[in-house]
């Protein structure tokens, strides 16, 4: 049984001829990376959003570990594309923030923070305000925030969006290196076709007007990198290649079809 498991799910919003998402169904397994993949106005935004708990959902459903999601939770932790830190606390503070509000003891959140840094790398930069850090390292500190939150699942709203090409392939290889040492499940959304293929053991393709899911590949390209292969390796394999022009073509038939 999925973790997460979403079930016909459809988002109307007020106002809008036509619904954001339309008859969603797709599950999220513990230690399963699974990207949703489309172009901007698919809904994949939207259905991040519903995962979260931000929007309920018009119909359909919407479980984690098998109880209704009604609202945010601590057991899904989000990473934004504008990071969100804290800009009077240090990484260290960041980090702590939502343990501090749990309540967890500062001698627990400081074992916590201190071995969530070392996963992403930050070690060295544990007391620098927030102002002194590049853009790939306030990412991290993102993500250590959610790691250090305990959850079980990690949603992430194209964390990599604002990133240069040389940064944000850095931070992929981050996140393949920290859902290996986690073992937690995560749900990221891209409108990038090779981030998409390298990141997923799951991959949605979503088509818009309205949002729907028309196709779910496996590429296994992430497991690939995991097992030692390079990232340029990978990428310049036939086979990469070949999927990236399948799932280029697949999304501009969709969008051609769309304005039609």
């Amino acid at each position: 049984m999925s973790l997460l498991q979403v079930d016909q799910l459809s988002v109307h919003y007020p106002g809008q001829a036509q619904p954001a998402l339309q008859q969603v169904s797709l599950g999220l397994s513990e230690n399963e990376l699974l990207v949703a993949l489309g172009p901007s106005g698919c809904g994949k935004s939207t259905l991040l959003n519903v995962l979260a708990g931000f929007v309920a959902p018009s119909h359909g459903s919407v479980q984690f570990d098998g109880q209704p999601v009604r609202g945010p939770g601590a057991e899904r932790a989000v990473v934004f594309q504008q990071d969100g830190l804290l800009p009077w606390l240090d990484v260290t503070g960041n980090v702590a923030f939502g343990l501090k509000l749990q309540g967890v003891p500062a001698a627990e959140r400081a074992a916590i923070v201190a071995d969530t840094l070392q996963q992403v790398g930050l070690s060295a930069a544990a007391g620098k305000q927030v102002w002194q850090l590049s853009g790939g390292m306030r990412q991290r500190v993102g993500i250590a925030r959610a790691l250090a939150s305990r959850s079980r699942v990690l949603l992430m709203d194209e964390p990599f969006g604002a990133l240069d090409a040389f940064t944000r392939e850095q931070m992929q290889q981050l996140l393949l290196q920290v859902w290996q040492q986690s073992r937690r499940g995560i749900f990221l959304i891209t409108h990038d076709i090779e981030e998409a293929l390298f990141l997923a053991s799951s991959l949605v393709l979503m088509s818009p007007g309205p949002g729907r899911i028309v196709q779910y590949l496996q590429p296994g390209f992430s497991q690939r990198f995991l097992a030692g292969e390079s990232v340029r390796a990978i990428k310049s394999d036939p086979e990469f290649i070949t999927l990236r022009e399948q799932l280029l073509a697949s999304l501009t038939r969709a969008q051609q079809q769309e304005t039609a």
